[in-house]
């Protein structure tokens, strides 16, 4: 481990060293596939023979429709956060490193069950393998949206210190995935195509990004002006687009000015959880970056069921979706379904399985006979 740790600080002390012109992009965009390839082998390190056991109680399985993961700096009060939303009972003491394991808690909000995890502390350097940093931002990886939990009283150079551990381990933050398409093909070599002006990229450095990943051959179009980083991410393959929201707590302990300079942040939400200030505020915009589609069922002859919505996620939203999300033979049956709400003209609408549904609409299934 040491020498990967060795390899990465050697690569991130040349970068620093490095002027950044045109002249030295295409060296540049080398490093940093190395430091990309370097630390995904941090993240997985081979295993040898019987392999040391997982952290315990980092394997906490996924419950509920979404999960939301609080990461954050130990002392900033990620806890209390989690007592107060969930009722669950996370140790709360006033030194650092209290929680160690993650400790999950519910939220019951709008009919949707989100999951809520309490992360250790992070320290500085977690993705180079200190602390608990592996684990904990391992977890982080497998959330919906994340908190990052930020005291108002300590130094907003926080938020950049936890941004940057997470983005190391291949957590992009508030971030759509580049628009740009990378097919591997078996001959030809690199044909790289462009509809949009580019200042980061030229051939050279694509070439000599895709030798470092051992690719000769590939056709790569950009349809916007990409960099080195976005993409080493479509090459790695293995990034994660999260949404992620700054919870500035303990706002009880600042002056009003500072809280207007807080206030410039964005994706950000002012807490206290202690005197439970703004948490409905927390909730509502949790809400609002997880975007969730409520749908409700309407069994035949009788009234929609608004007590217990059917959850679905923004991205998988089909009525055939809503079918699965019910029985997952229910498809099988699946003959049509009638639609009340927004996502319609008519109301009741006879729609097929690839139908998309919006939030707060009523759905009946009519099944083959």
């Amino acid at each position: 481990m040491a020498t990967v740790m060795q390899k990465i600080k050697d690569i991130e002390d040349e970068m620093a060293r490095t002027q950044k012109n045109k002249a030295t992009a295409h060296h540049l965009g080398l490093l940093k596939a190395k430091l990309a390839k370097l630390r995904r082998e941090l993240l997985a390190p081979p295993s040898k023979g019987g392999g040391g056991g997982a952290g315990e109680g980092f394997d906490v399985t996924k419950s509920g429709d979404s999960r939301v993961g609080l990461v954050g700096f130990p002392s900033v009060g990620k806890s209390t956060l989690l007592n107060k939303l969930t009722g669950t009972f996370s140790e709360v003491a006033s030194y650092e490193f209290t929680t160690l394991t993650c400790i999950p808690g519910v939220i019951m909000y709008k009919g949707a069950k989100i999951q809520l995890l309490d992360l250790p502390g992070i320290i500085e350097g977690a993705k180079d393998g200190k602390g608990r940093g592996r684990q904990v931002i391992s977890t982080a990886r497998t959330c919906n949206c994340i908190l990052i939990v930020l005291d108002a009283i300590k130094p907003i150079t926080h938020k950049r210190i936890i941004e940057k551990e997470l983005e190391g381990f291949g957590i992009r933050l508030n971030k759509e995935p580049p628009n740009l398409t990378f097919r591997k093909k078996d001959k030809g070599g690199i044909n790289f195509t462009s509809t949009a002006a580019n200042t980061h990229l030229d051939l050279e450095t694509v070439k000599a990004i895709c030798s470092e990943y051992r690719i000769h051959n590939a056709d790569i179009s950009l349809r916007y002006d990409a960099t080195a980083d976005d993409l080493i991410d479509v090459i790695e393959g293995s990034r994660v687009y999260t949404p992620c929201i700054y919870v500035v707590n303990k706002i009880d302990q600042i002056t009003l000015e500072e809280l207007e300079i807080l206030d410039k942040l964005p994706h950000y939400c002012p807490i206290s959880a202690h005197l439970e200030w703004n948490l409905d505020g927390l909730l509502e915009k949790i809400w609002e970056y997880l975007d969730l589609t409520r749908v409700y069922t309407k069994p035949k002859g009788m009234n929609p069921d608004y007590e217990d919505p059917v959850i679905l996620s923004s991205k998988k939203r089909t009525v055939e979706d809503f079918c699965t999300k019910i029985h997952k033979d229910m498809v099988k049956q699946f003959k049509y379904a009638l639609v009340w709400g927004s996502s319609v003209k008519h109301k009741p609408q006879r729609v097929g399985k690839e139908h998309e549904l919006e939030d707060e609409d009523v759905v009946q299934i009519i099944k083959k006979v």
